[in-house]
């Protein structure tokens, strides 16, 4: 270990030669070396800030990861098209009739049920979904319903007996909505009419007019 340009100490026998018979070595220099070689031995830890200070910036570096993990699903989403939300509850989409009728249903049976004395009544007061062209997420969240649930989105004339439809014509569809689970739904279309609904909680068949350029 270096301690000054005149001087040195090393693991050697050397090192063993007393101070006083080194004469290039005055009383001074003995002295800085008593006062230095103890003060370079110790180890000293210092907290970088304050504690109050420290959970402020671990509180804000939170915020911020916070802000940016909101920023990217939201750019996320974006990436994959405008979202359209949708709220299914027993027989119905919440959104699509704008008002919430409480049915109560346990399985498909009680929906068919349901629809076939109100469906044709409660469709003609439905809203119309009126979109652009373009490229859509229909984010689909299952609420109140006891069983899994499905979304159907296709062309107004799909019918998929037919093979040719699945090459011409849109139809996006799946299953596994269980009881307060959201899925997205991705389409593209076109202009045109098109339905939506949910074969396994039987609900009307909605529609959407896609129009414009």
């Amino acid at each position: 270990m270096v301690v000054d340009s005149q001087y040195s100490y090393r693991r050697h026998e050397t090192d063993k030669v007393p101070l006083r018979r080194r004469p290039e070595l005055n009383r001074l220099n003995r002295r800085t070396i008593m006062m230095t070689i103890p003060f370079m031995r110790r180890t000293e830890t210092r907290a970088i800030c304050r504690p109050a200070v420290c959970r402020g910036l671990l509180l804000s570096g939170i915020a911020v990861l916070a802000v940016v993990a909101v920023a990217a699903g939201s750019t996320q989403g974006a990436e994959h098209g405008k979202v359209i939300l949708l709220t299914q509850t027993p027989c119905q989409f919440l959104e699509s009739e704008g008002v919430d009728h409480k049915f109560k249903t346990t399985k498909k049976a009680d929906c068919d049920a349901i629809n076939a004395k109100t469906g044709a009544n409660r469709l003609a007061k439905a809203e119309v979904l009126t979109l652009k062209p373009g490229r859509y997420v229909f984010r689909v969240t299952n609420k109140n319903v006891p069983y899994d649930l499905g979304f159907w989105l296709r062309s107004k004339d799909y019918d998929w007996l037919n093979p040719l439809h699945k090459l011409t014509k849109t139809s996006v569809s799946g299953g596994g909505l269980s009881p307060g689970t959201t899925k997205d739904y991705v389409v593209n279309l076109k202009p045109g009419e098109f339905l939506y609904s949910c074969p396994l909680n039987p609900t009307p068949n909605y529609k959407i007019v896609v129009t414009g350029g």
